[in-house]
């Protein structure tokens, strides 16, 4: 990768890193100060990133192919700004109805300045260097959590649930001028021949028609649900199993760590592992992850062991999705088929927290550690059938 490239990469990797913080993480990371600072209920604050999840998921093969139309980098320079705006708005939401309307805004930022639309523009301006690129956004992204976790529990602390919004919608902000820059430098080497925009028509069609498809986009549901539902209720989870707060805080800020760890592994051994190899052991290790987490009611210093394996297991799965479309769907119209295969993740995304708040309503924590473990078992067995199928 050239060095324009690689410092293009890297703005980007930090953009990618503020935007999830103050956007993705901010709502589990202040969920209890965001319950005492509104008095509603779980289920009530949790339909806001619900539908923040569905306008993203309806939106996303239209921002795919805006960005196979060359209108990535636009979208990753300003909708930051718009998700800031969005973040900041909530802190000011007075019922429920104005905090869903604000999600519905935040949705929209979000199908075009997140990972989806991140890699897409990534894999469209550098082709085959694209892989590279991806492991290293998502390396430094990874730490997004890390970051969000304990500034949620010191601004919450500080300011109150919504006041401490405004601190993470700065967080976003900042995001924007990085991504223009990045932006810039990319489509410098375009110009200069280092790169050459895929064009295929027909090639979603086409796409739709495969089985590995349909595969693909069923296995990411399922981790992506179940990560969802862990990560949003991952604080009262290791309540619930002994853990104090401070030490659940810790655990939970941890989770960003082993994903980066996850990544350096696939990073570094790439040529050796593969990448359907790092998905069955990717997938292994998020069912290893809720085995321990039930495990930890025994041993509470055990949701370390869940953060780890947790942690490694899903975040790899960001990259293994873009690079998966790559070896089994083609590079061809990569945008809109990476946005259509990411409808399914994103629903999932979208109905987590809902689907947590009913399990937890329905049958207490220990029917979350069951159903997750359910998701992580079936989308091993989807990844074992697809690569058999390869």
């Amino acid at each position: 990768m050239k060095a324009s490239a690689g410092t293009a990469v890297f703005l980007l990797a930090i953009g990618q890193t503020l935007t999830y913080a103050g956007v993705y993480y901010a709502f589990p990371a202040l969920l209890p100060d965001l319950q005492a600072a509104t008095g509603w209920t779980v289920a009530q604050l949790a339909w806001g990133p619900t539908l923040g999840f569905l306008v993203m998921a309806a939106l996303t093969p239209f921002t795919g192919r805006l960005v196979d139309r060359g209108l990535g980098g636009e979208m990753l320079t300003y909708a930051p700004i718009l998700a800031a705006l969005g973040v900041a708005a909530l802190g000011l939401a007075r019922s429920p109805l104005e905090w869903l309307l604000i999600w519905a805004v935040i949705g929209a930022a979000q199908a075009c300045c997140l990972y989806e639309s991140c890699f897409a523009f990534l894999t469209r301006r550098l082709g085959e260097d694209a892989r590279g690129a991806i492991t290293k956004v998502t390396l430094v992204a990874g730490f997004a959590g890390t970051l969000a976790f304990p500034l949620g529990n010191a601004f919450g602390a500080a300011l109150g649930g919504q006041a401490a919004l405004f601190a993470f919608a700065g967080l976003v902000l900042l995001a924007a001028p990085l991504n223009a820059v990045a932006v810039r430098q990319l489509r410098r080497l375009q110009r200069a021949g280092l790169a050459q925009p895929p064009e295929a028509p027909g090639a979603l069609r086409a796409a739709l028609r495969r089985p590995g498809f349909w595969a693909i986009s069923a296995m990411f549901a399922m981790v992506y649900l179940n990560h969802g539902i862990l990560l949003t209720y991952v604080l009262l989870l290791f309540e619930d199993r002994g853990a104090s707060v401070a030490l659940a805080t810790i655990a939970a800020a941890s989770i960003g760590p082993s994903q980066v760890f996850g990544r350096l592994l696939l990073l570094f051994n790439h040529a050796r592992i593969g990448n359907g190899r790092a998905l069955m052991l990717s997938l292994t290790g998020v069912c290893l992850a809720g085995a321990a987490l039930i495990a930890a009611g025994v041993a509470p210093v055990l949701i370390f062991l869940f953060a780890a394996l947790q942690g490694a297991g899903a975040g790899l799965t960001s990259i293994l999705r873009p690079l998966l479309i790559a070896d089994i769907l083609g590079r061809r119209g990569f945008g809109a088929i990476s946005g259509a295969v990411a409808v399914a993740p994103i629903l999932a995304s979208a109905g987590a927290p809902s689907i947590g708040a009913g399990l937890l309503h329905w049958g207490g924590p220990g029917m979350i550690y069951g159903f997750c473990l359910a998701l992580a078992l079936g989308a091993l067995g989807i990844a074992g059938l697809l690569l058999g199928r390869k």
